[in-house]
């Protein structure tokens, strides 16, 4: 149970709040890049921690990141014209490239210097695993491009997608660190979905549905492990890696690709669930690629043309409350995904944790919130956020059966910092 203040604490991601100023320490995914891939193309919309902005590409192929409003009258930088490197205002002309700098401005003779001291607020932006990331904190201190392994595996072997989830990041995200409502929630979903099943690791999930948590710091954030009986003198583990500020990778299951997620908030009630599949050592097979782009596993359907869930709380998620009786699945809702989202969403936008009564299976849950406010509270005083270095962001999930008298930490070591182009530890 959180007190009110700590509550606000970590959900609050605005501009100068304690986690908006550590969050824009980090590189953020902020579109796909296909979203943005034409030179001189339509500006897309973009909101983060509350910021309203535009992204564009110019004539060169430079990304942008500006305020979405022009410094004239506010007009939506939306309606604007992308065109000659920069994007103009339809309403009087005004002009600005990717970094924000007003470059015409027909009104004013040049020699006044008034369009010289025009400039908007501007983020960089790098291109990097099929995301546009940006960076939205103070320039001096801006780190090293993302190095988690999915970015930086060929796009043969990755699958990403988005969804707009109706709810503050870290409900999703503590979700997503969750491993004790999988013997529940997607119980039937681990049988039937192409992307999960055939996998041993099944059978321990439905057979022992009390896990006991170990929950360990590594340099990069924490390592949840969830362990399961696995026979006489064995245990089945599953170890998620949650990656600071908000990332997390989901333990393998079989032969299956990798899964991971992000978290990012759109604004204090909305985030993007960022959903990747990846495998390090092959290419994504033509049915793997198929299933996803299908929404199972970790992606869901669209609304045509949104990123909205096709499944959302104005249509009850399509429950079907017959399946649900029959057992077709566990809560009625279809979709890993949508079966997480939810139930998240139906804590409210901001769940109230003074209310909430935690256990042993939500350690992991516990220690992501301490060193949350422990990160933010050092930067706060001038210290530096982890997992800003590449060597922390390599991490894996891994699902392994090891004896019972061996600590996961030494047993499962060899697939969390397993070397590129392997492959996944995977029961």
């Amino acid at each position: 149970m959180l007190s009110q203040e700590r509550n606000e604490e970590l959900c609050r991601t605005g501009a100068g709040t304690l986690m908006g100023n550590l969050f824009r320490r980090y590189w953020i995914p902020a579109l796909q890049a296909w979203e943005v891939a034409e030179k001189d193309g339509p500006p897309v919309r973009v909101q983060l921690m509350g910021e309203k902005l535009v992204c564009f590409r110019d004539s060169m192929g430079r990304v942008g990141l500006v305020d979405e409003f022009c410094a004239h009258r506010g007009v939506s930088l939306w309606f604007g014209r992308n065109e000659e490197c920069g994007l103009r205002c339809p309403y009087h002309g005004w002009k600005y490239d990717v970094t924000g700098q007003c470059v015409d401005l027909p009104s004013e003779p040049d020699e006044s210097g008034l369009r010289q001291r025009i400039r908007l607020k501007s983020y960089p932006c790098v291109e990097r695993g099929g995301v546009i990331w940006t960076y939205m904190g103070p320039p001096e201190l801006q780190p090293a491009p993302p190095a988690l392994e999915w970015v930086e595996v060929p796009a043969e072997r990755r699958y990403v997608s988005k969804r707009l989830q109706e709810c503050n990041y870290l409900q999703a995200m503590e979700g997503g660190i969750d491993s004790s409502h999988v013997s529940f929630l997607h119980s039937r979903a681990l049988q039937k979905d192409p992307l999960f099943k055939g996998s041993k690791g099944n059978e321990y999930n439905l057979a022992d549905r009390m896990p006991h948590f170990e929950v360990v710091e590594y340099e990069g954030g924490l390592l949840i492990g969830a362990r399961r009986n696995a026979g006489d003198d064995r245990y089945y583990w599953r170890i998620t890696p949650w990656i600071m500020p908000w990332y997390t990778i989901i333990p393998p299951r079989a032969g299956h690709p990798l899964g991971a997620h992000a978290w990012v908030p759109i604004d204090d009630e909305n985030c993007w669930a960022w959903s990747i599949n990846y495998h390090p050592k092959r290419p994504l097979s033509a049915a793997e690629r198929q299933a996803m782009e299908d929404g199972h596993g970790i992606h869901v359907k669209y609304v045509p043309g949104t990123f909205i869930p096709e499944a959302n709380k104005r249509n009850d998620y399509l429950m079907d409350r017959n399946g649900q009786k029959a057992g077709e699945t566990y809560s009625g809702i279809e979709g890993i995904a949508m079966q997480d989202a939810s139930l998240q969403e139906s804590m409210g936008p901001i769940q109230d944790r003074t209310r909430e009564h935690l256990c042993s299976t939500d350690k992991g849950i516990v220690m992501t919130r301490r060193l949350l406010l422990k990160a933010a509270e050092a930067v706060r005083d001038g210290g530096t956020p982890p997992a800003l270095d590449v060597a922390s962001q390599r991490v894996r999930s891994v699902s392994i059966e090891l004896p019972k008298s061996e600590d996961f930490r030494q047993g499962a070591r060899h697939g969390l910092f397993a070397p590129p182009n392997t492959d996944p530890v995977t029961v």
